[in-house]
């Protein structure tokens, strides 16, 4: 991923932002991106999430700063725990090696 002016790089956000859910992307769009926007609001979140792919399916990943903001989203709009060491390297940034460490 190539970084932008004035927008956090992904070892950036991992660091401040640690506790991440991965959610199936058909979660994440139109009237419900809403809803997940509107009760986020006063959490920890960062803004700008991102996408990865894992077998063909498509998730997008919400980042916070404190461990309870991330679980209040899990327990309300479902994802999984994400672990950003899972993410691919290089042009590959955007793959999830579900349940290993990608490169290791």
């Amino acid at each position: 991923m190539s970084a932008r002016k004035g927008v956090l790089t992904a070892v950036g956000i991992d660091r401040g932002w640690p506790f991440q859910i991965a959610l199936d992307g058909a979660l994440c769009t139109g009237k419900q991106s809403e809803v997940q926007d509107e009760f986020c609001k006063g959490l920890s979140r960062y803004v700008r999430g991102h996408s990865l792919f894992h077998d063909d399916k498509t998730f997008v990943v919400q980042c916070f700063s404190l461990k309870e903001d991330a679980e209040k989203f899990m327990n309300r709009f479902g994802g999984e725990w994400f672990d950003p060491r899972e993410r691919g390297r290089g042009h590959q940034w955007n793959k999830w090696y579900k349940g290993n460490f990608a490169g290791r």
